[in-house]
């Protein structure tokens, strides 16, 4: 298993679609995010991290391909953004929906709850975002110091 940087990020469009279901909004963040790649004898999953200034550093996008989920290679990808910004960001954060498939993950991948921006997906998402069944409305923001 290997993780690298990647540059091409526009051709994991679809796999970062899996995470952020409107390309616009990937579009916001891609060319200013880093990307990383994780590559398990084919790529598994991949994630942008945005510098946000005052050493934070955002999750904007976690993907993994549905197939290979709950096998650890988000967690994966977590660790190792994590690893790579000790010393230089006091914070990694994600703002994600509220929902029973992706809090408890974060959750056990050691983040606490921090904040709320109301109505996040409906204010910014062309279409109602669900997610287990479940409309996303509120972006829940965790953070792990």
């Amino acid at each position: 298993m290997k993780i690298y940087q990647e540059n091409n990020k526009r051709a994991y469009i679809p796999l970062l679609l899996l995470a952020d279901e409107q390309e616009s909004m990937i579009d916001k963040y891609l060319d200013k995010g880093t990307m990383y790649v994780l590559d398990d004898n084919g790529v598994k999953a991949a994630i942008v991290v945005c510098d946000e200034d005052n050493g934070v550093l955002e999750i904007k996008n976690l993907a993994v391909e549905p197939q290979f989920r709950r096998q650890g290679y988000g967690r994966k990808l977590i660790e190792f953004v994590y690893a790579r910004g000790k010393g230089k960001y006091n914070t990694l954060q994600v703002g994600t929906g509220d929902s029973p498939l992706t809090v408890p993950f974060y959750e056990k991948c050691g983040f606490k709850r921090s904040h709320v921006v109301k109505n996040f997906y409906t204010d910014n998402y062309d279409r109602p975002i669900f997610e287990c069944g479940i409309q996303l409305v509120d972006m829940v923001y965790f953070v792990k110091k």
